[in-house]
């Protein structure tokens, strides 16, 4: 039985890898969330050298359907979630205001703000059926 589970959106590149590690180092098993599967993968290589657990998924956050299908795979591989490290996060392009689409903007707001509230609002659903419950919510201010 795992004893310590940790999410992490964006987790293949970056900080969000850094953190994977990190953690993987304190004893998590993981499941390690992003759009493009070949940096998630490459990720949990480093992970699995550790020694520590890992799943990949790949993940739009700011899609209802790939969030729950996370979820599922996280009950699916470890029942439990400890620590939510919603760390996605995208920006827009740097050109004058006129000059955004709706669509460059809606991005941004979908994968920043609504993937942080659908895979908080999924992690407070399983934690709080969880004895030990989980307790550790952390969202990137990226």
């Amino acid at each position: 039985m795992v004893n310590k589970v940790a999410l992490i959106t964006g987790g293949g590149v970056g900080i969000g890898k850094a953190s994977a590690l990190a953690l993987a180092k304190e004893g998590y098993a993981l499941l390690i969330a992003g759009r493009r599967l070949e940096p998630l993968q490459a990720c949990a290589q480093e992970i699995q050298a550790l020694g520590a657990p890992v799943q990949v998924q790949t993940c739009d956050v700011g899609n209802a359907d790939d969030v729950d299908a996370l979820f599922e795979q996280l009950k699916h591989h470890y029942g439990r979630l400890d620590l939510l490290f919603n760390n996605a996060g995208c920006g827009a392009p740097p050109i004058p205001i006129d000059e955004l689409s709706v669509e460059q903007w809606s991005r941004v707001v979908n994968t920043n703000l609504t993937g942080s509230f659908l895979c908080a609002r999924a992690a407070f659903g399983l934690m709080k059926q969880q004895t030990p419950k989980g307790c550790l919510l952390y969202t990137s201010d990226a």
